[in-house]
């Protein structure tokens, strides 16, 4: 069997399976440093918040806003979407500040569990010939791995970590939830790797990519959440593992997209072909990063003031204070995360036949969903 890459072995393992398994390495061989980081320092914050976390979140415009083929085929999603969020958000803000936050906490959980979901997918797509019961297995295994540290979580308040906000999740009073959880992940997990070596012996071949995606996504989720109380050790883990994945799934896309359209128009004259290159990868990357740094000095220049040495220039910005002036404007500053949240629930669905992406996404691989 081919084993099912995206684009390729080297790109797909460096940037896609390789950083949840090096990070936890790195966390694991350095934890007696990193354990006493009571506060994480602004280089390592601004590294991992704005350069990745952030940053990927604008990713997704070279997906949706910037393919203007796309943008004709969808308005009314591309028009709503944005629009519904900040109304919604508005709303939920009016009620009470921590019913937002912890309302697009949850979302966001979500959005990272359905990201390790759809790569599992994704690399399983050649194993429909499968037994149903050997698929249910794939998704059960790829969801408990992100669910029980989750459960974890909430039945070990308070921890040294939040995911937005202090209180943003709720704490369960339940140890017997825990451990039911526990249970269901070792049997889930054994029976997933039963699962596999039978089928390895069956069909002498192991779907690599898949393997690893779930190892990954396994033991980063457990390190970062279960096997350390830490913030510096759960935010690596857990921006490194889903925004560098999510950031290179665009450019393979789009590099792709420039191999089949190499005339299509991206900005002005720009095509995709020309920007979608090694050469002009941290050009690319570059704009991420940019967009990323904006956006987190307006919401350090109106709301936090937090990191004032890191965004010295939005501080001549004016403090919001008024509930009423914040009820609104905090939405419209997370709102390039939520159409990110909202929006990629229906840009990636692989179920969905004759879908144009996956002609896109799968060209290097030359396989048909």
């Amino acid at each position: 069997m081919k084993q099912p890459w995206i684009y390729s072995a080297r790109m797909d393992g460096a940037f896609i399976l390789a950083p949840a398994l090096v990070i936890t390495a790195i966390i694991l061989c350095f934890r007696h440093s990193i354990m006493p980081i009571e506060t994480m320092p602004l280089w390592i914050w601004g590294v991992l918040i704005v350069g990745v976390d952030v940053a990927h979140v604008y990713s997704t415009l070279f997906r949706t806003y910037a393919d203007r083929q796309e943008l004709k085929e969808r308005p009314a999603l591309y028009t709503l979407t944005p629009l519904l969020c900040w109304v919604i958000g508005t709303l939920l803000y009016s009620i009470d500040a921590i019913v937002f936050w912890r309302a697009i906490a949850y979302l966001a959980v979500f959005h990272f569990m359905r990201q390790q979901y759809g790569f599992m997918m994704i690399y399983a797509r050649k194993d429909r010939v499968l037994q149903p019961f050997s698929r249910y297995i794939d998704k059960a295994a790829i969801y408990i791995a992100t669910l029980y540290p989750l459960i974890y979580w909430h039945t070990h308040m308070p921890r040294h970590f939040d995911w937005f906000i202090e209180g943003d999740f709720f704490t369960l009073h339940a140890p017997w939830l825990s451990l039911v959880g526990l249970v269901c992940y070792v049997a889930i997990m054994l029976s997933y790797l039963v699962k596999e070596i039978w089928l390895t012996g069956k069909n002498r071949t192991l779907n690599i990519p898949k393997n690893a995606l779930l190892m990954g996504t396994a033991i980063s989720w457990w390190v970062g959440i279960v096997a350390f109380d830490n913030d510096l050790a759960f935010t690596a883990a857990n921006v490194l593992a889903h925004g560098i994945p999510y950031m290179a799934l665009i450019w393979m896309y789009g590099n792709n997209q420039a191999c089949l359209q190499p005339d299509k128009i991206m900005v002005g004259k720009l095509t995709f072909q020309r920007f979608f290159t090694l050469r002009l990868l941290p050009l690319f990357v570059g704009i991420l990063v940019l967009l990323a740094y904006m956006e987190e000095g307006l919401w350090d220049g109106l709301v936090w003031a937090e990191h004032k040495s890191l965004f010295s220039p939005f501080q001549i910005l004016p403090s919001v204070e008024s509930k009423t002036t914040l009820s609104w404007l905090v939405p419209l500053l997370a709102l390039p995360q939520l159409t990110h949240y909202a929006l990629d629930g229906f840009i990636w669905k692989l179920q969905t036949p004759n879908t144009n992406w996956k002609r896109i996404l799968f060209y290097r691989s030359e396989q048909t969903i």
